[in-house]
């Protein structure tokens, strides 16, 4: 650590709590750089779920230390507590604030495994704190986060590497350049899609008083005020839009960004949602359970559908993509991927494939530990990760603007150039994030 950000942060008194309006946060210039053979100083907001998977891959990387845990849930820091200490031997320090933790001295770059509302915030902060961030996806909770936050890692030059992980695996990157190189030659259709049961959908619970392991005015930020419901809480918090945007930006992402991988794509002009609770219309879920969004582009149309009715969907699968080309059609889940080729008739009346037939391609490796090293390598090397945080913004733009034409019930036009809907000032609106409780988005 260099004197002046230790001199720094005796100024400040090295931890005193920030009001919420205006969290003290350090600045990037008061933070050493990290040499290519220095360890890496890592800490984690948000332990319970992919927050603590992302942390497992990261330790497996020589050189990379767990030096804090934070996390609004006491109960949840006690637990991770102990399994980084089975893990890596030895104690990470806890925080329930992370505004606290990111005055530490010896932090080099933090995990955010912490719901989507939270992502903006806590990127930014950290990208003012001198820290590089590895933020799960989807990036943000709204399309103006997305934008502010891609300015405020250009701004003070942070390594961000967004939590996309298929763009880290050994057989997605291969298939989808084999779509862009034309193996299957031109592709005008694409579909994606995310099947699953009813085990996630959650049904009614009446409100309850607030653990009190929980720091809940914490937990909701910059969401709206509610009372304290184990729906809203941990993993289903996805169902509810303070919070997430249900199917679409938690598969939807992932997938998408494959299509746009393969495709060379960005940006929609035009996209047509519709759904509803279909699966289960008692359900506590306002996310659609039941979803269909056409995007048209450039030049092919892409399909999204979800359902939570069924964990089967096309060729057998709960998730994939198929893209349709001239002359096969590609399949391709996180298994693995295959080419099914057009069959044509020959004079003689038998039947052949136009091209050549490619047998099926299993998954190799894993890919959430290939991610993590790659961001630790752009760490060392400050070069850019595999995702980035203008990929990461790409993609959660095209899932929102799904869910912003699904909630509108009709068809909107987006302009990419102007960042904005195309004379539609009540779908624009949607485009703004909601801030409450004194949390402002700024960089």
């Amino acid at each position: 650590m260099n004197s002046s950000r230790r001199n720094f942060l005796t100024k400040i008194g090295g931890g005193t709590a920030a009001a919420l309006a205006a969290p003290t946060v350090l600045n990037a210039q008061n933070r050493s750089k990290l040499a290519p053979s220095d360890q890496v100083n890592i800490a984690v907001v948000g332990v319970r779920n992919i927050g603590w998977a992302n942390l497992r891959s990261h330790l497996q990387i020589p050189g990379v230390n767990c030096v804090a845990l934070c996390d609004v849930d006491q109960r949840e820091l006690d637990k991770r507590v102990s399994d980084v200490e089975k893990m890596a031997g030895n104690r990470p320090e806890t925080y329930t604030d992370f505004r606290k933790l990111y005055e530490r001295p010896d932090l080099d770059a933090v995990i955010l495994g912490t719901p989507d509302h939270w992502h903006a915030i806590q990127t930014i902060q950290a990208c003012e704190a001198g820290l590089d961030v590895y933020v799960e996806k989807p990036l943000a909770n709204s399309i103006e986060e997305c934008q502010v936050m891609a300015d405020a890692v250009k701004k003070h030059n942070r390594i961000v590497q967004v939590g996309q992980q298929q763009r880290s695996s050994d057989h997605w990157q291969p298939a989808m350049k084999l779509i862009r190189d034309g193996k299957i030659g031109r592709v005008n259709f694409v579909r994606a899609w995310n099947h699953s049961g009813p085990s996630r959908i959650v049904q009614p619970k009446p409100d309850i008083a607030t653990p009190p392991e929980v720091d809940y005015k914490m937990w909701l930020g910059p969401a709206p005020e509610r009372p304290f419901n184990e729906n809203r809480f941990h993993g289903s918090f996805r169902w509810y839009w303070d919070y997430a945007g249900g199917k679409m930006t938690d598969w939807g992402v992932h997938l998408i960004d494959m299509v746009l991988l393969g495709m060379g794509a960005t940006a929609p002009k035009s996209v047509m949602a519709s759904g509803g609770k279909f699966a289960d219309p008692g359900s506590d879920m306002e996310t659609p359970d039941t979803m269909n969004a056409v995007y048209e582009f450039d030049d092919f149309v892409m399909v999204w559908e979800h359902n939570m009715i069924n964990p089967k969907g096309p060729y057998d699968k709960d998730h994939g993509i198929e893209f349709v080309g001239e002359q096969g059609r590609m399949i391709i889940d996180r298994r693995g991927w295959e080419i099914i080729p057009v069959t044509e008739r020959a004079e003689d009346g038998s039947s052949r494939y136009v091209m050549e037939k490619m047998p099926y391609q299993p998954r190799r490796g894993n890919p959430r530990d290939a991610h993590a090293v790659d961001f630790i390598n752009s760490i060392k090397t400050r070069e850019q990760p595999i995702c980035p945080i203008e990929i990461g913004s790409h993609v959660a733009v095209v899932a929102h603007l799904g869910n912003i034409s699904y909630r509108l019930g009709r068809k909107v036009y987006w302009d990419s150039d102007s960042y904005a809907f195309k004379d539609d000032a009540e779908a624009q609106k949607m485009v703004q994030a909601q801030y409450h409780n004194g949390w402002e988005l700024s960089v």
